[in-house]
């Protein structure tokens, strides 16, 4: 007689610890450019603030629009090809980017800027692949009443890759080997992927050739596919404006504040993802508790605006490390990503749960493109807090009202197919 597992047997097995160490190594890697985005660009030979600034933000726009791409991409292969083809393709592209990015400095046959921006590019249409993935095998290999649960500790797990990306920057001295560990890092979770089977449940569909698996388009055929499909990007909106926005040009609403000491974004965006990590790790429990993702996600949703109006119009940041602070404020709140990511992989059916999953968190991503042309337009006239403040209201206005609205996925049996 086959012995039942218990909770903690379920919550770490193979799929489970492999998801968080592939979600580990790809925020290490997503996040990277941004703490080090100053100094690379400082030794590659850009000189002033605001050419950094400029060219900074082309560069997070080709690796976001990388991840937009990407997410396409991968999600679509993922329920085409299963979910495993993806995890292994998309830490194959990233980590040889990777690589590539930390011998840009040895690169003396192209424009450096130039490489920097299209192998960031190549980085982003990697990076898509891995959360989305790793979320729909997790949710399909659990059991139900532990899918918050076990997609929090990937997310938890894996959202400290940003904190070590920065202590390796510190360490190291030197953003270029911070990028080849990166890789490094990636082949080596290239090796450990090797004994994990793919999803029960895709595997029951797999060879049914009257089911269509991955047709991106269907999302846009049928109006409440469409308009589940737009709410769940909708509420990933808040953590993108507080990462993209807040903290990556921290220095630059530091600058603002009057705080006549340097801001460092680098060790804003670390401290914002010591706060993601622990509100993901809360968030699975806050939605057990509950008994809903809807109101897990408004609530925090609900901390992280308070600690956006604290960070733009309170006055009282007066030091970096204050500034720091308040950025730990905002990365708790929006820690409810990998609640977000796991609602759109409930919402759809086993035949579009991966392109779903995959596509939606990579949406949000690629919308730090569209925040920053915002950002960039009301700035000039608006100044630096305003800009930021318009662009923060449109996103916490989507993002509630998609929150509030979208059908609640607690408990949902996800052994199903959309027609």
């Amino acid at each position: 007689m086959k012995q039942e597992k218990t909770t903690l047997q379920h919550l770490f097995s193979l799929p489970v610890i492999v998801a968080a160490l592939g979600y580990f190594v790809d925020i290490y890697d997503l996040q990277l450019f941004g703490i080090v985005r100053v100094q690379s660009l400082e030794s590659l030979g850009l000189s002033t603030k605001e050419e950094i600034s400029s060219v900074g933000t082309t560069i997070i726009n080709f690796q976001m629009i990388g991840l937009l791409l990407g997410g396409i991409l991968w999600g679509v292969l993922g329920d085409k090809k299963g979910r495993l083809s993806v995890l292994f393709g998309s830490i194959i592209t990233y980590s040889l980017a990777n690589i590539a990015c930390g011998l840009i400095p040895h690169m003396n046959f192209v424009d450096k800027v130039e490489a920097y921006k299209w192998l960031r590019f190549i980085a982003g249409i990697g990076l898509a692949g891995e959360l989305g993935a790793g979320i729909t095998l997790v949710s399909e290999v659990l059991p139900k009443h532990l899918r918050a649960i076990g997609t929090s500790l990937v997310a938890g797990i894996g959202l400290c890759g940003a904190v070590v990306a920065t202590f390796t920057v510190k360490l190291s001295g030197d953003w270029a080997i911070a990028y080849l560990i990166g890789g490094g890092l990636g082949v080596a979770l290239l090796l450990l992927r090797v004994g994990v089977i793919e999803s029960g449940i895709y595997k029951d569909i797999e060879k049914n050739k009257h089911v269509t698996k991955g047709n991106f388009f269907a999302f846009f055929t049928n109006w409440d596919r469409f308009v589940k499909y737009m709410k769940c990007i909708g509420i990933g909106l808040p953590t993108w404006f507080c990462i993209g926005i807040l903290t990556y040009f921290s220095n630059e609403f530091g600058e603002a504040m009057g705080i006549t000491e340097k801001v460092d974004p680098g060790l804003a965006i670390m401290w914002a993802y010591v706060g993601i990590s622990v509100g993901d790790f809360m968030s699975g429990f806050i939605s057990h508790l509950f008994n809903s993702r809807k109101k897990a996600i408004a609530a925090m949703m609900a901390f992280a605006l308070v600690g956006v109006l604290f960070f733009l119009f309170s006055g009282g940041i007066k030091s970096p490390e204050m500034l720091y602070a308040v950025s730990c404020w905002l990365g708790l709140g929006t820690g409810y990503w990998a609640m977000f990511v796991t609602v759109g992989a409930e919402q759809f059916g086993t035949n579009l749960r991966a392109t779903a999953a995959t596509t939606v968190p990579n949406m949000v991503r690629g919308t730090v493109v569209i925040m920053t042309i915002l950002y960039k337009f009301f700035k000039p006239d608006q100044g630096v807090i305003i800009a930021g403040a318009i662009v923060g209201a449109l996103c916490f206005a989507v993002g509630f009202y998609s929150t509030l609205t979208i059908p609640e996925t607690h408990g949902k049996d996800l052994d199903f197919i959309e027609e």
